[in-house]
Parts: structure tokens; C-alpha cells; sequence
């Protein structure tokens, strides 16, 4: 028994190292790049006030808000429907897609929801700076029985957006 236990105090040294060293080469990397994924949402995180301008040029506001717990929530200039049907505020999420952009989606309910059904408005960031934002967006409509999550739907406009973040002086 004797001879054997010098052979077992080596193998544990070994596999104590071992995962040591897998430890502190793949921990800490994950960990710098939840640290650098938290720092860049920190950034992103805020509320901007933007003008949106459709492809007719017709403009109008919103307050876009990026929360840093990735939902998005959304108040616009033309909700009281004075064009168009009324709309509620919108309501989603956010995230940084695999090519660095930040992309939401949203969904609101178009009034009277028994005729005009809901629409959903998928945001693209092209441009997240300290203080300002410029994307592009599309807007696509739903019938009260159609599924806003789903791939369906009836495109209604795409646009653009800049805007400006919300600070307190």
C-alpha cells in the first residue's frame, strides 16, 4: 500500500493543476467577456428622443428607452391615430446581434383592436454613440387573429431614425 501512495499523491497533484490552470484559462476569459458585453450594454442603455422619417418623408417623435434588462419600450408623436388608426405605446426587447448592431422588435395594439389587430416594429441600430442613435426600422401590421411574433404579417412602411439621449443636466 505504501508503494502506491506516492503514485496517487502525483495523479492528484496532476489533476488539481489541471483544472487550475483550465480555471484560470477559460474563467477568467468568460468572465472578461461578461464583463465587455455588460460595459457595451451600460452604453446602449438610456433613453433617446428621436425623429422618425418614413419613406414618404413624413416625420414624427418618439421616445425610444433601451432598459439595461433588455426590454425596450417605445412612446411615439403619431399614436393619436390623426392619419392613421391609434396605436398604444410599444413594448419589446433588445439585443447586440452577431454583427455588433443592436436590433430590437416591439409590439403594440392598433385601435379598435377588432378591426385593426396589432403591428410589430423591428428596430435596427446602426449607430449606438454616447449621446446619439441612427437606425432604420419596419413596420409591419397584423389582423386582430394574426400572430405578431410569427414571420407573417403585412409590411406597412420602413424608416429611418435618429435621435439624441435623454440626460438630466
Amino acid at each position: 500500500m505504501k508503494k502506491h501512495l506516492p503514485i496517487f499523491a502525483v495523479l492528484a497533484a496532476v489533476c488539481v493543476l489541471a483544472l487550475g490552470a483550465w480555471a484560470a484559462l477559460y474563467g477568467q476569459n468568460n468572465q472578461d467577456n461578461r464583463d465587455n458585453q455588460d460595459n457595451r450594454d451600460n452604453a446602449v442603455s438610456g433613453s433617446y428622443l428621436t425623429t422618425i422619417t418614413d419613406a414618404n418623408g413624413s416625420t414624427s417623435h418618439a421616445v425610444l428607452t433601451l432598459h439595461a434588462d433588455h426590454t425596450v419600450t417605445a412612446i411615439d408623436s403619431g399614436q393619436e391615430g390623426s392619419a392613421s388608426p391609434p396605436f398604444s405605446s410599444q413594448q419589446g426587447t433588445w439585443a447586440t446581434s452577431s454583427s455588433g448592431f443592436v436590433v430590437s422588435r416591439t409590439i403594440n395594439w392598433r385601435f379598435p383592436f377588432a378591426t385593426e389587430g396589432s403591428a410589430r416594429v423591428d428596430y435596427k441600430f446602426t449607430t449606438v454613440e454616447t449621446n446619439q442613435v441612427i437606425g432604420t426600422g419596419t413596420l409591419t401590421f397584423f389582423p386582430p387573429n394574426g400572430n405578431p411574433l410569427d414571420g407573417g404579417g403585412t409590411l406597412a412602411d420602413t424608416f429611418n431614425f435618429t435621435g439624441t439621449r435623454i440626460t438630466v443636466p
